[in-house]
């Protein structure tokens, strides 16, 4: 099989592309990205002399940071919703066999705390410029399954959290700043509920949903670990050693949803899929590998990694 991965460069992608050249040792994988600020090459290095692995600078990966949306939505709606045009169209024009979209739970909204868990069926809700872009993605996804034959499917994921992402998510972000002595902001009074998944265990339901997935279906992925910001950052700091006096806590951002969680039973009852990965075990490979890594994170933070693109390819 031909693999063609969008934004394989960051965070889901780069772990992705890793999962299919192991499992697949005769796939040929594709990947295509722009190397905005959240794209990083390094995250691919033990890859990239793969004969089956090939980098290709391109736009069509997904901006995924609702901090970012709310400051600046114009790039969300230009890579989510234009650059998932753009891709239909060239999928539409080439025959492909399968075009599979990964979405985000953040299309349905969010739930109140005794609320049943979002499912496929639940109508779309969604709450800032992150969420809108995506949901119109999925629309759009859906639109050419129905009018042109597109042999589509959709995953709508909850949180991930794993090796490889970018410093500015709860957990990298959490991580790094203890390790560099620092002190780690918690928004509100941090009671925000996420239903968490290990990366590792999204890439493998993504790739069930390529191979087995029934073509004009969404399938919704969970994690089975609701856990508020607080507790996250509470194990953070056990697992480093360190104390709660380095939380910070600062004010929430504006809409910031309370929470989500997600109904798998759909993949799991049609694809055999669940996620495999404890939260105690996630946690604990996430937690080392940020402290056995930092030579990547501490460029990301410093914006070092920059320099390297710009040499290579001019401004990001």
């Amino acid at each position: 099989m031909k693999l063609l991965v969008t934004g394989g460069a960051g965070f889901i992608g780069s772990n992705f592309i890793r999962y299919i050249l192991e499992k697949y040792p005769d796939y040929r994988v594709v990947n295509l990205d722009l190397l905005t600020y959240a794209g990083n090459l390094e995250n691919l290095k033990d890859v990239e002399n793969n004969p089956n692995y090939k980098f290709a600078r391109g736009n069509f990966a997904a901006e995924s940071h609702v901090d970012r949306s709310i400051l600046d939505s114009a790039a969300f709606i230009h890579t989510n919703v234009v650059g998932t045009h753009n891709l239909l169209e060239v999928a539409k024009a080439n025959g492909l066999k399968r075009f599979h979209h990964v979405s985000t739970d953040e299309v349905y909204g969010h739930l109140g705390p005794n609320d049943t868990p979002f499912n496929e069926k639940t109508p779309y809700a969604p709450r800032s410029p992150y969420s809108a872009s995506k949901a119109a993605a999925d629309h759009l996804v859906m639109a050419y399954h129905h009018t042109y034959g597109l042999p589509v499917t959709i995953s709508n994921c909850s949180n991930n959290y794993g090796p490889f992402q970018f410093p500015e998510k709860l957990h990298g972000l959490f991580i790094t700043n203890l390790l560099e002595g620092k002190k780690v902001p918690v928004y509100g009074d941090g009671m925000q509920v996420r239903d968490w998944l290990y990366v590792r265990d999204h890439c493998e339901a993504i790739n069930l949903v390529i191979h087995k997935g029934k073509i004009g279906e969404t399938y919704c992925v969970g994690g089975n670990c609701e856990k508020p910001n607080i507790e996250i950052t509470k194990k953070i700091l056990e697992l480093l050693e360190k104390g709660q006096d380095l939380i910070e806590y600062v004010k929430d951002r504006p809409g910031h949803d309370r929470r989500y969680a997600m109904d798998y039973a759909k993949i799991k009852k049609e694809l055999g899929w669940q996620p495999r990965t404890s939260f105690d075990e996630g946690m604990k490979k996430t937690v080392e590998w940020y402290k056995a890594n930092e030579d990547w994170w501490r460029e990301i933070k410093s914006g070092e990694y920059l320099k390297y693109y710009e040499k290579q390819y001019g401004e990001r």
